[in-house]
């Protein structure tokens, strides 16, 4: 578990609702009942990771660094990481 959270637990989680919840649905079968009902959402999961779409680096490019502007920075960084790579070629 991370140290900080971005949001603070909900009412019913701290109560233990969410849980008893979750051990009641287990109790009487439901989720072998949907189970069908998740095994697309499942193996589009399982090809995005394997494609490495939720990797750190896909993240990264998907949403950019956090704050604001943080898209323009990765995409600004990568172009200067390149245009002194170029230098550095034609001047050696």
């Amino acid at each position: 578990m991370k140290f900080f959270r971005y949001r603070r637990p909900s009412l019913k989680t701290v109560l233990g609702l969410t849980r008893a919840k979750k051990r009641a649905k287990n109790a009487l079968g439901l989720n072998i009942l949907l189970a069908p009902l998740r095994w697309w959402p499942n193996q589009k999961r399982r090809i995005k990771r394997k494609l490495g779409c939720e990797s750190v680096p896909g993240r990264l490019l998907r949403l950019g660094l956090p704050g604001p502007g943080g898209g323009c920075l990765l995409v600004t960084g990568a172009v200067g990481l390149i245009t002194m790579a170029g230098l550095t070629l034609l001047l050696w």
